[in-house]
């Protein structure tokens, strides 16, 4: 990878989290403002704002802002926002956009307190701004797809869905032909995919409230401990729900993947997680795994329609919100020198469920800004050459 950005949360304080980044990185980073940490401000009693407020400014800046985030907040998942205290919401998303997030952070799944029509609210904005919204989706779910679709068609809101893969399961045909109507209708709407069967999230958030195995159509033995790599019970699962930490959801199948993937306007993101050493695989191996699995072995997709969905494709997406990502993604005078040099033959990701993050193998060099950071396969020491991507709102990019 050359550019890292956060899309799916965002950060609540964007000004925070490139500055925390500013000479420091060895990719190109950006984010967008995060609704579910920012409703959170107007849900708070009044004296209790000035200490969330820094707690998600020292969030934003951590080098893994997403967990702090979503504990800060987590208190005002469950609360309706009332419509009163909408346009201060507003204030603070429009605010974050200003300070150059990348679009709207959108992952209501994780707030339920969320009404409907607070969210067509931040849909209406973020038409208003000609905004990208990025959203999971408020459940997993044919309706929760319908909601966003409809929120976009109303407002003329620029979507991008994340993870439709662990979002659609079973009904991925069906969701796909939904977001594919809606784009052959003129609708700026994407989406994208990773590739494995199992997704990754926190054990005490909402996805796991009662009822969930019903839902999620697995039970606690499909569940993965990411400290241990254990699989969980009853028991564990409560113990561990109590204490708090991250969980691997084995709950796909692999012919859902390949429809995806196979998809010609399908992207491929990661979904990464925080770095843990035993971290979901996808937080090392997505695109290798991709390139070696999906084209070499599988035939799943040719070499360059899978180099389309990791480069132009994320790149066009995120363009309309930043002028920078028209010099990403594409190999030609007056763009950017962000290069990944590999071998086709002989790349393939090595991170597993069981082992935990490791390098891939046939990524030979890496290049970003002009300068390596892989070279002959090891990184390259002293080196910082990542820039922020900004968005338009927030004038001057790196």
């Amino acid at each position: 990878m050359t550019t890292a950005l956060e899309l799916e949360w965002g950060v609540a304080d964007v000004g925070a989290f490139l500055d925390a980044r500013r000479a420091k990185s060895l990719v190109n980073y950006g984010a967008t403002v995060n609704h579910g940490a920012l409703r959170g401000l107007e849900l708070v009693p009044q004296e209790e704002r000035a200490e969330l407020e820094a707690a998600f400014t020292a969030a934003s800046s951590a080098d893994e802002p997403l967990s702090a985030e979503r504990d800060a907040a987590d208190s005002t998942y469950y609360t309706e926002l009332p419509p009163d205290r909408f346009p201060a919401m507003l204030e603070r998303l429009e605010q974050g956009l200003e300070e150059g997030a990348l679009g709207i952070g959108l992952a209501v799944q994780y707030y339920p307190g969320a009404s409907r029509r607070e969210i067509v609210e931040v849909f209406r904005f973020a038409g208003e701004k000609r905004a990208t919204i990025h959203t999971h989706v408020r459940s997993m779910t044919i309706e929760a797809m319908q909601e966003v679709l409809a929120n976009a068609v109303a407002t003329g809101a620029p979507l991008h869905i994340v993870h439709v893969n662990s979002m659609a399961l079973g009904e991925i045909d069906t969701v796909l032909g939904l977001i594919g109507g809606a784009r052959r209708l003129g609708l700026d709407v994407t989406t994208e995919a990773y590739p494995y069967t199992a997704g990754s999230t926190s054990l005490h958030s909402s996805i796991f409230d009662e009822g969930w195995q019903g839902r999620l159509g697995i039970d606690y033995g499909d569940l993965q401990w990411e400290a241990t790599g254990e699989r969980l019970t009853r028991e564990t699962f409560e113990r561990y729900r109590r204490e708090r930490g991250t969980v691997i959801l084995h709950f796909m199948k692999e012919e859902w993947i390949e429809t995806a993937l196979g998809n010609n306007w399908v992207i491929v993101a990661s979904d990464g997680m925080p770095y843990a050493p035993k971290a979901h695989p996808r937080t090392a191996g997505t695109y290798s795994r991709v390139l070696g699995r999906y084209v070499r072995e599988r035939g799943t997709l040719d070499l360059m329609t899978a180099l389309l969905k990791m480069t132009l494709l994320p790149a066009d997406r995120v363009a309309s919100m930043s002028d920078q990502m028209r010099r990403k993604g594409r190999i030609q005078v007056g763009a950017d020198a962000d290069i990944v040099v590999f071998d086709p033959e002989t790349v393939i990701d090595t991170a597993t469920f069981e082992g935990g993050l490791s390098f891939s193998e046939g990524i030979v060099h890496t290049m970003v800004n002009g300068v390596f950071v892989v070279r002959d396969g090891e990184t390259v020491e002293g080196v910082a050459p990542g820039r922020g991507i900004v968005g338009r709102f927030g004038g001057v990019a790196e």
